[in-house]
């Protein structure tokens, strides 16, 4: 019986959720321990909302490429091996 193989870290979810969520962080970081500045946003904290909407969407990405991995069809790829050679 063959071993189902993941593409892990090479998935893009992965990719898009880390970045997303360290900019996130970097964002909900700066909305609370930086300049206030609500003239410019109408008194709403741009920085600290916008952070928290890139910390959830990234963290949703990452649970989504956890929860249902995609599956590389090993059979595929080796016919795809067999017809460049």
């Amino acid at each position: 019986m063959a071993v189902n193989k993941t593409a892990g870290l090479f998935d893009i979810r992965n990719v898009i959720g880390s970045l997303l969520s360290i900019y996130g962080v970097i964002l909900l970081l700066m909305g609370i321990f930086g300049d206030e500045e609500g003239q410019k946003t109408g008194n709403v904290n741009a920085n600290l909302w916008s952070g928290l909407v890139l910390l959830v969407v990234g963290i949703v990405f990452i649970f989504w490429a956890w929860k249902r991995p995609v599956v590389v069809d090993e059979e595929a790829v080796a016919e795809v091996r067999r017809e460049e050679q």
